[in-house]
């Protein structure tokens, strides 16, 4: 079957385009934003790239064409593709109907840790030789890639809130039907999307509906948005996980840097996890992912050895060079809440050392300003923060640097903030930076100037 798929580049459909292929579909692509490194992993896999959305992309030698939900009405292809009255599928549901309908679906939910808790998993079910096939919304360390179709029933997904395509307002996690579910957390988010945390509570809550009695729902009792959801109705076994209240799963005698501790289950020890990820959301997640790993058949024992092996995951503190032993981090934290945690992880293992933090504000919510009340705040655990103002952004961040005081700086020019930080970082010192974009190429523009 020949495929186009309209916003290949993404990290979702980039993942359905190579699932595509090795399922031996012909598959070709549009995007707005075709540049590595998702273009040149496409073109890899035997995958036709075309720049932009034009009607002449979509031939009449195409079966079908796959919708990202960054497509809307007006767009030239879109419309294309209506007049012509060709058939069409959203992502998530051609990913149901032609990889996920007759497997065992792992999915892991939640407004942080997603990307993280699947890619440790994949990586358990691996190790345990159970050759999961995978999509996830990164590239974990131990793979090297974001998806395949993998050789048993078990198949891991990064399962979004966010909505299907224009034409299906649901969260994509909907189409998925796990069989085994993780509620890592839930918070509010995708304000372009969602008007309230209620909104979003409802959403999960429809994923819940599609888990079988006989399934596993795996949910963070530290969470109390979580429980609201629960308490709708939940049909499935349910085992809770935590590390400050009581649930079937807890977390003991953790290391000062919080890279070992003990996995509890109804308060018998079961083992000792040693980690190389740093943080409290860390530790959950690896305990989340040893839970549903055991739900496929994995011992417990079994999935600890593995996680000492887990390498992680490109982008979530992800060191990008040392330079005159200045460290620098690429790091995905754009919510609050992930950048308190990444923030607080780092300064556990290294309590006397200078943090910078290196923030860009360029999500959908965080532009609209949502969440600039507690941006200072999420900033603490960092001696010093630089912010970043893009000119698209709809409020001024200097109110957040009120806040921070003598302890931030705002710019409205990347290579400004890279000049400050050669200037002025000395050895020792570790420079995260925390975007989900590309942040203008900041990080390697950073280790240049040091370098210099």
């Amino acid at each position: 079957m020949q495929l186009h798929i309209l916003g290949i580049c993404g990290t979702f459909m980039g993942g359905v385009a190579v699932l595509a292929k090795q399922a031996g579909h012909q598959v070709s692509g549009s995007d707005a934003n075709v540049y590595p490194p998702m273009s040149t992993q496409l073109e890899s896999q035997g995958i036709r790239l075309m720049q932009g959305f034009k009607a002449e992309h979509l031939s009449e030698d195409i079966d079908e064409v796959v919708v990202g939900n960054v497509m809307s009405r007006g767009n030239e292809a879109v419309e294309a593709m209506l007049n012509k009255n060709m058939k069409y599928n959203s992502g998530p549901q051609w990913l149901y109907e032609n990889v996920l309908k007759d497997r065992w679906v792992l999915a892991v939910a939640g407004t942080h840790g997603k990307t993280t808790t699947s890619s440790m998993l994949a990586w358990i079910l691996e190790y345990a030789g159970l050759k999961p096939g995978f999509l996830i919304g990164g590239v974990a360390a131990n793979f090297g890639i974001s998806a395949r179709l993998g050789e048993s029933p078990f198949f891991v997904v990064e399962a979004d809130e966010y909505d299907t395509a224009f034409f299906d307002k649901r969260s994509k996690f909907v189409h998925y039907h796990p069989r085994t579910a993780i509620l890592n957390n839930l918070e509010f988010d995708h304000a372009d999307i969602f008007d309230d945390l209620n909104a979003i509570k409802k959403q999960f809550h429809h994923l819940l509906r599609t888990v079988p009695g006989e399934g596993l729902v795996i949910s963070n009792g530290n969470e109390k948005n979580l429980d609201d959801v629960l308490q709708q109705g939940c049909w499935s076994q349910l085992e809770k996980f935590a590390d400050e209240t009581e649930a079937d799963w807890t977390i003991t005698n953790e290391s000062d840097d919080g890279r070992e501790f003990d996995i509890v289950l109804n308060q018998k020890k079961l083992g000792r996890v040693k980690t190389h990820m740093l943080g409290r959301h860390n530790r959950l997640n690896a305990l989340a992912a040893i839970i549903a790993a055991r739900h496929a058949g994995v011992p417990v024992a079994q999935a600890i050895e593995a996680m000492a092996e887990f390498k992680g995951v490109k982008r979530r503190m992800e060191v990008r060079g040392e330079v005159a032993g200045i460290t620098v981090y690429d790091d995905f934290a754009h919510h609050p809440t992930a950048i308190t945690e990444t923030l607080q992880g780092l300064r556990a293992a290294v309590p006397k050392a200078k943090i910078w933090a290196v923030l860009e504000p360029r999500s959908n919510t965080m532009r609209m300003g949502v969440h600039k009340s507690a941006i200072a705040t999420s900033l603490a655990a960092a001696d010093y923060s630089l912010l970043y103002q893009p000119a698209e952004v709809d409020w001024d961040l200097q109110t957040v640097i009120d806040e921070l005081a003598d302890k931030g700086q705002l710019y409205q020019q990347i290579d400004d903030i890279v000049q400050h930080l050669q200037e002025n970082a000395q050895a020792g010192d570790h420079i995260v930076v925390m975007s989900n974009g590309g942040f203008g190429g900041i990080h390697e523009k950073i280790l240049l100037a040091l370098r210099a």
